[in-house]
């Protein structure tokens, strides 16, 4: 299994720096948020993304991908029935998606649950509809750049759209596109019916990549989640990705979270059963 953690985590810190400590913690990768690189991500550029590439692989680490997409700019929305909104949505996530290539990533994770809800009075069918037709034409771009759209359940405390893994999967299936797959998060997956094993086994053909985070919004370890069975679920499906620390809550500093995640993590795989 490969560890990886969020780079967000680090909050002001240089991106050169994080990752310095990122690679002495003893992890395999950092991913991004886009907006930490530039507050406008429209601005970055190829170039600027493979020197970023550069900059993150002399720490000795790998590159994830991103997450965290449409927080800027602002006025992104996947299923608006606006069709100039969603069109600039999708232009958007392709540039995305070809700064991902460029830096050496491979995975784009669609969270970003304001910018999906369905608003009231939309129903839902045309929703999943827009949506499926958006996400489309961005792994179209996407794929031949190697990149996967990892999508993402969430919540119902946060969305109102793609809250449970089967339905987040009927979308992948719909859309139907080798580079639209499906992305589990440790948090939103408290909040299904279904045992987080359960839910991993279920859906392990599409599951390309993975966040370890609690409920209470810290690290894996800091919170009431037993991640032995979901090592055991993850190793029982043969999954062999990244295995992704994702905070909310920044207490008590980037290195704790960082040291005492990665050392939880460990532990719990190396006591998995598989």
């Amino acid at each position: 299994m490969k560890f990886a953690i969020c780079n967000e985590t680090y909050q002001d810190w240089p991106l050169e720096k994080a990752c310095d400590h990122i690679s002495q913690c003893g992890y395999d990768a950092v991913e991004i948020a886009p907006f930490t690189l530039e507050d406008d991500p429209r601005r970055l550029t190829e170039q600027h993304a493979a020197d970023i590439g550069r900059l993150i692989s002399s720490a000795g680490l790998e590159i994830v991908g991103f997450h965290w997409l449409l927080v800027k700019p602002e006025g992104l929305h996947l299923t608006t029935s606006d069709d100039a909104v969603r069109s600039a949505t999708v232009l958007f996530a392709q540039h995305l998606a070809r700064l991902c290539g460029a830096m050496g990533g491979k995975i784009l994770v669609w969270g970003s649950p304001q910018q999906r809800n369905i608003a009231v009075g939309q129903g839902y069918e045309d929703a999943f509809a827009r949506a499926t037709d958006a996400i489309r034409q961005i792994a179209e771009t996407a794929g031949p750049l190697g990149v996967t759209l990892a999508m993402e359940p969430l919540s119902t405390a946060e969305t109102n759209f793609l809250t449970t893994a089967a339905e987040t999967v009927r979308l992948i299936e719909e859309v139907d596109h080798p580079a639209c797959q499906l992305h589990l998060d440790v948090k939103a997956m408290c909040n299904e019916e279904k045992a987080i094993g359960q839910i991993i086994r279920e859906n392990s053909e599409h599951v390309v990549h993975f966040h370890a985070n609690d409920p209470n919004l810290r690290g894996p370890g800091f919170g009431d989640v037993d991640f032995e069975p979901i090592a055991d679920a993850l190793r029982a499906i043969r999954y062999d990705a990244y295995v992704s620390v994702e905070v909310f809550d920044y207490s008590p500093d980037p290195e704790t979270i960082a040291t005492e995640s990665l050392k939880y993590l460990r532990q719990c795989f190396s006591h998995s059963s598989l």
